[in-house]
């Protein structure tokens, strides 16, 4: 290279000259590293591994040889790249659980499903290859594919390998080139093809047709394939998409063991997300796991539910939806075609393009072995001349100084007729040679007849394909591993709803401890408290309900009451499942089904029906529901039983009582609310009247109001008296009950 070259590529913008380099560095990316070849269906480093096995005469059958022996040839001949690099895609070819159609048969540690990268170093492990790879490498000395010189131009090493099968889908593959990537998942032999027998046979095809061969991908795996026909269909017809697998289970004395885990999920990774579950007492109906995975049975995991009373598929939806048990894989049909370029192909294209090479493949093949047939019979003719006519060769050889002239000049011979007669040993003279010359002269001219009869006719050409291809279905054709069956959604369980439904209480102290107790008598100021804490709050309720609390501040919390620690001890803090504002306190406890409602108020007299499940909170610093004025406090009725038939009774501590239809309040999810009795609107700090308590009444009932230690009784007829609207005044109780503590429904 002269200076003034050198001077021009250094005078080069620097944007022209990255824009080469990456350019060129994405082409060898995308062609020579991480896209398969729609012929093989082969990496370059995965055929050179291959070849080089083959090289080395490691076939199916012979022996065992190191890795590290294979690997140093590939790196040393033919793939100067990192020898770990290497060595990975050799085990990765030679896992059962990866590759359905392994082509490397290892011996040694070679990884396992629960890890497969835990395979042992090459200097430890030894490689053949398998039955398999003999589809790859039988015609590959027949002529049939271009060779090209390897990367210092010392060796050869074929361009692609003339695969008998359509790899590029059996063992499908996956790879991240530059502003690409591909993801072809593997398929059943008998099923691929059955497609393209089916497909030489017919003119006329489409992606419908071939999908009656092959349903769906094939996986290493017995788990099943649960994605709709639609999104199957959707994948062979445009070449993207994505695919759900599902792990199989069955049932035993009890308890769920699943058998068969979607493609390359480790067992040991879906135990620890069950786990984490459990330690995080978000799957209560679980209470054992174990795993009993073993050479008999490659996946065993034992999953215990804590009762017979659980609903085993339920249990396994939420598992399936939560856990890699079920699994998506995407789909990306995209690899180098015939035409050196890369693309995303469907199904239709993939099997017709590769036909396409099988034939060609073939027809070199034949078109190579009747060179050899027609170069054999003509040198068959040059020694049927000689032993014709062998007395006289022999002089000419005896006495001639330059006998191979003279043969072709005496008896009209080629060179290569004539060097093939100097060749023939002494112990070929006999008389027999003669008819053994003749009889193979026949063989071959039959021979020959045979392939230029198939290479001049199409439909013979195709039928030869079909041939082999039911040949090799034959040889190395199984049954559909992955099921392909159609299952509903799984979806994730709420927390409640696995929880055993059983009656419980939680009791609340002054200080904020909390405990929870089996059972509806439980009466919470009989309970031990510690030192200057006392009862506070208690509510009935149900195991699968969230507890709603209330603070002072008007947020509202939920928490589901499995979490809180069992009333035989003194509870632990609130606060170690809440974060409320500092100062704020509990003020009430509450549980019942999202859809009951509640009269959530302040003293300063305004409030609101609201829903149970609009009290809910996922966070731990609660959601702000009751606006409160400054130093207003926050009451809550008694649930709602029927919003058109009850009624809302509003008494202020003064002694002032109003009832009226609960249903004239308005139904909020969070706000101040409307007013429910009239009270003197007077500052927070110098207030002296304000709403003491609500109660939601029937009818029939009557109310009990409490001064002091001083009560009185209201009938039905008695509360008629109180009647009125919503934010009136009220009327004025008994003489005697001006300072009302609070109220209690009969």
């Amino acid at each position: 290279m002269n200076t003034t070259h050198l001077a021009e590529i250094e005078r080069q913008p620097l944007s022209e000259f990255t824009e080469k380099a990456y350019l060129n560095y994405s082409m060898y990316v995308i062609l020579d590293r991480a896209l398969p070849n729609i012929s093989d269906g082969m990496k370059p480093v995965q055929r050179r591994i291959i070849y080089a096995m083959s090289e080395l005469s490691l076939r199916a059958g012979s022996k065992y040889k190191k890795s590290a022996r294979t690997i140093g040839d590939v790196i040393g001949k033919y793939h100067p790249h990192g020898d770990s690099a290497c060595y990975e895609a050799m085990v990765l070819m030679a896992q059962e659980f990866a590759y359905r159609y392994p082509l490397v048969d290892g011996q040694g540690n070679w990884g396992s499903a629960d890890d497969p990268k835990s395979f042992a170093a090459m200097r430890y492990t030894e490689a053949r290859m398998t039955p398999f790879a003999q589809v790859l490498l039988e015609e590959l000395e027949l002529g049939t594919v271009e060779w090209k010189p390897n990367f210092d131009g010392t060796l050869q090493e074929p361009v692609v390998f003339p695969a008998r099968l359509p790899a590029v889908l059996l063992n499908g593959t996956m790879g991240i080139a530059v502003g690409m990537a591909t993801d072809i998942p593997p398929h059943n032999i008998r099923e691929v093809t059955d497609a393209c027998i089916y497909l030489l046979e017919n003119s006329k095809v489409v992606n419908a047709d071939l999908m009656k061969f092959i349903k769906g991908p094939d996986y290493p795996t017995d788990a099943e394939i649960i994605s709709s026909p639609e999104d199957l269909r959707t994948i062979y017809q445009t070449g993207n998409g994505s695919v759900r697998m599902r792990a199989t289970f069955i049932e035993e004395n009890g308890d769920i063991i699943i058998n068969a885990l979607p493609h390359q999920v480790s067992g040991a990774k879906v135990l620890e997300q069950i786990a984490a579950q459990m330690l995080a007492k978000k799957l209560p109906n679980v209470s054992d796991l174990r795993d009993e995975s073993d050479h008999e049975s490659p996946t065993r995991l034992v999953i215990t539910p804590r009762s017979n009373r659980v609903d085993i598929e339920t249990l396994m939806a939420h598992l399936f939806a939560t856990t890699d048990l079920e699994r998506s894989y995407r789909v990306n049909l995209n690899m180098i075609g015939l035409d050196g370029r890369p693309q995303v192909k469907n199904l239709l294209v993939i099997l017709t393009e590769w036909l396409s090479f099988r034939l060609q493949t073939v027809r070199r093949r034949l078109e190579f072995r009747l060179e050899q047939v027609q170069t054999r019979l003509h040198i068959l003719a040059g020694l049927l001349i000689a032993y014709l006519n062998i007395d006289e060769v022999i002089a000419i050889i005896r006495t001639e100084d330059e006998p191979k002239l003279v043969l072709m000049q005496r008896f009209s011979l080629s060179d290569k007729q004539a060097e093939s007669i100097l060749e023939i040993k002494l112990r070929h003279l006999a008389k027999l040679e003669e008819m053994k010359i003749r009889g193979e002269q026949d063989e071959l001219s039959k021979e020959r007849d045979h392939i230029e009869a198939i290479l001049q006719s199409e439909s013979k050409l195709k039928n030869l394909v079909k041939k082999e291809l039911q040949e090799d279905k034959q040889r190395f054709g199984d049954a559909r591993r992955s099921p392909i069956v159609a299952r509903s959604e799984a979806k994730a369980l709420r927390e409640e709803e696995m929880l055993p439904v059983e009656a419980i209480t939680v009791v609340l102290s002054r200080q904020g401890w909390i405990r929870s107790a089996k059972g509806h008598d439980v009466s919470g100021d009989t309970l031990s408290y510690r030192a200057g804490d006392e009862f506070a709050l208690q509510v009935n309720g149900k195991s699968n309900l969230p507890i709603v609390v209330i603070d002072s501040e008007g947020k509202s919390y939920s928490l589901l009451p499995h979490v809180f620690p069992s009333a035989r001890g003194q509870g632990e803090p609130l606060t170690k499942y809440l974060q409320p504002a500092a100062g704020a306190y509990f003020t009430a406890l509450l549980s019942a089904e999202a859809q009951t409602n509640y009269v959530l108020a302040s003293d300063f007299g305004y409030g609101f029906i609201v829903k149970m499940e609009d009290l809910y909170s996922k966070v731990r610093a609660g959601k702000a529901v009751l606006k409160l004025s400054e130093g207003a406090k926050v009451l809550v009725s008694a649930p709602i039983v029927d919003i058109n038939k009850q009624y809302l009774a509003a008494m202020t501590n003064e002694g002032r009582l109003l009832l009226f239809p609960v249903a004239d309040l308005p139904q909020l999810s969070r706000g101040k609310g409307n007013k429910i009795i009239q009270i003197p609107s007077v500052r927070a700090s110098k207030r002296e009247e304000f709403c003491a308590a609500i109660a939601v009444l029937n009818e029939n009932n009557s109310l009990v109001v409490y001064s002091g230690k001083r009560s009185i009784k209201l009938t039905p007829k008695d509360l008629m008296n109180f009647r009125g609207e919503r934010g009136q005044r009220g009327s004025l109780l008994a003489r005697g009950f001006h300072h009302i503590d609070r109220c209690e429904v009969l």
